[in-house]
């Protein structure tokens, strides 16, 4: 997997994951395939995510912006919507 995009990266780990969801019966011919290539697009996904957390954390840092907490971080530490029916 040489020079793609994340877009591509996120859609090769789309179709993988959608094939094992669906198949019937695992396809161990295919298996090694499929991880090789999702392992490689998973490194792609994770450098260009990695890449744009430094970015943002540069630029905020540059803007005077202190004490900021990664999304992720919020996120986790908020209370989960007991009445919310998004299944997300």
């Amino acid at each position: 997997m040489s020079e793609k995009t994340f877009r591509q990266a996120y859609g090769v780990l789309q179709r993988h994951a959608e094939n094992l969801r669906n198949q019937q019966e695992p396809n161990i011919d295919d298996l090694l395939t499929i991880v090789t290539e999702s392992v490689a697009a998973y490194k792609v996904c994770k450098e260009r995510i990695d890449a744009v957390e430094a970015a943002l954390e540069q630029a905020l840092s540059g803007a005077g912006v202190s004490g900021a907490e990664p999304l992720t971080t919020q996120h986790e530490a908020s209370a989960p919507f007991e009445d919310d029916d998004i299944p997300f």
